[in-house]
């Protein structure tokens, strides 16, 4: 397992584990490093642990790690909203590794919190064996790919939001997404899959 390390450059590679660290932090790590955001600050709360961190398009965020088993509900989002004011950030990630109820998936969605579902790991999913490279698909290359396979987006393969190498990358519903594969006989295999709900 890999976990990161602060300094004042941002995050650092590191192979062991701390014990204090909970598996809410890790899973946080695993998704700046993956989504290339630069660490501003970590701040302790009562609740939980909080990172600030700063976007590739220079966009603050605010990720949450909040350690429960149980069910996540309108409280928590309440809460979280409330820490991510006070931090006066607009955007925000939860992660936990309990269950959000209905209502806390809708509140989330209005009120800017991004919610990572309890099943994302707490490892970089891409280093496994198994897991082809993922990328989302540019503006420009996305109006060429669809006008030469004339096709429309909701006619492509479909790639749940849910899925966690579209949370790893950050992938939104409505967006089309590159997985490239290693083959045996074509060396690589690309093929496109479109972002939808669930």
């Amino acid at each position: 397992m890999h976990t990161f390390d602060y300094n004042a450059s941002g995050l650092t590679e590191v192979q062991c584990l701390s014990t204090k660290e909970t598996i809410e932090e890790r899973k946080a790590q695993i998704l700046i490093g993956l989504r290339g955001y630069k660490l501003v600050k970590r701040k302790k709360h009562k609740e939980g642990i909080s990172f600030h961190v700063k976007t590739s398009q220079g966009k603050e965020l605010l990720i949450f790690c909040w350690p429960t088993q149980g069910t996540v509900g309108v409280q928590i989002i309440n809460q979280v909203k409330k820490i991510m004011k006070d931090e006066k950030m607009e955007k925000g990630l939860l992660v936990t590794s309990g269950r959000f109820t209905q209502a806390a998936k809708t509140n989330a969605r209005k009120r800017g919190i991004e919610l990572i579902p309890r099943l994302f790991p707490a490892f970089n999913i891409f280093e496994h064996v198994f897991v082809p490279k993922h990328e989302i698909v540019g503006a420009e290359e996305r109006e060429k790919l669809l006008s030469d396979y004339r096709v429309q987006p909701y006619q492509l393969p479909r790639l749940k939001a849910s899925d966690p190498a579209v949370k790893a990358i950050d992938a939104k519903p409505g967006d089309i997404v590159r997985v490239i594969r290693d083959s045996q006989t074509a060396g690589k295999y690309t093929s496109y899959r479109y972002v939808v709900e669930g």
